[in-house]
């Protein structure tokens, strides 16, 4: 899987996402039908800015078959971001005239995620992508270009929310909704979950305990230190996973996620930064076991 850094996309992620789309579709089946559970609906809308049908995902579907798509969520969390748990997760529903505008997350969260359950390849609507602003853009002047197109593929990136199909990305990144135009019966709208991953903090599988853990993030710090006080002006997250094996030693150092922005002078010393946490989780050494551990380790960074 790839580092990442501003988005990250996974397809075919849950094999619940039948069972909820068809639950789903069951309860507009009839629109004549007017059943208590239809009517959990808020329409959000704030002028100029957003426009969805939602509702709390969590109390909308059946309980066995929810959490289990919950938890898949909360432990592919945990593996590859470093963040122990989500919000709690909204479902949204983009009929003709729904959107959102460009807009940050902050400060629900250090990744959002959008989770798709639209069926993408039968739509008869226009629109409903997940809109991004290109780092090209934010950083506008450094990359400018008089000779370069300067159109809307060029300044967004548009992610379709293709059936089963999970969106992890930076909040911070101005992102949107495209404008969907087409029906107005949800069956044939974009059906969103989405929040955020949260709590970021060590993540264990296997016998290493949080206590030997902790004595080398205790030399992880130490040896970032002398860069951090220098000024680094360093925000965001940035996530590791290794292996501890039966005795001790550390292998296989990945970098999961990095989120991790500076100003633009500053680039070559925030990547010599991540050299050394690289090449320090590389030295450590913990206590023997009789089984490996598999470590996610998340370090956040805020300017101060």
């Amino acid at each position: 899987m790839p580092v990442a850094r501003r988005a990250l996309v996974v397809d075919a992620f849950a094999p619940e996402a039948r069972g909820l789309r068809a639950h789903f579709e069951e309860r507009f089946d009839d629109p004549r039908d007017t059943r208590g559970d239809r009517f959990v609906w808020d329409l959000w809308h704030v002028p100029g800015q957003y426009t969805a049908l939602r509702t709390p995902a969590y109390l909308y579907f059946p309980k066995a078959l929810y959490d289990a798509f919950h938890q898949r969520l909360v432990w592919w969390g945990r593996r590859v971001l470093g963040c122990h748990d989500v919000s709690p997760p909204w479902m949204s529903c983009y009929v003709n005239g729904c959107e959102q505008r460009l807009h940050g997350d902050l400060p629900h969260g250090q990744w959002a995620f959008v989770f798709s359950l639209t069926e993408w390849k039968r739509r008869t609507f226009r629109g409903g992508e997940t809109l991004l602003l290109r780092d090209d853009v934010l950083d506008f002047w450094r990359s400018f270009q008089s000779t370069r197109a300067q159109e809307e593929p060029e300044l967004v990136e548009a992610i379709e929310p293709r059936f089963n199909r999970l969106t992890v990305f930076d909040p911070r990144l101005p992102h949107g909704v495209r404008r969907v135009d087409g029906s107005m019966d949800p069956r044939e709208g974009r059906l969103v979950i989405h929040g955020w991953f949260v709590q970021p903090r060590p993540f264990v599988e296997g016998p290493l305990t949080t206590a030997e853990l902790a004595t080398g993030i205790d030399t992880l710090t130490l040896a970032m230190g002398p860069t951090l006080t220098a000024g680094l002006s360093l925000a965001g997250l940035l996530s590791l996973g290794f292996e501890v094996d039966p005795g001790g030693r550390v292998g296989a150092v990945r970098l999961l996620s990095d989120t991790t922005r500076v100003v633009g002078s500053e680039e070559p010393h925030r990547k010599a930064l991540i050299r050394l946490i690289l090449r320090t989780v590389r030295g450590l050494r913990f206590p023997p076991k009789k089984r490996p551990s598999r470590v996610t380790l998340p370090l956040v960074f805020e300017q101060g």
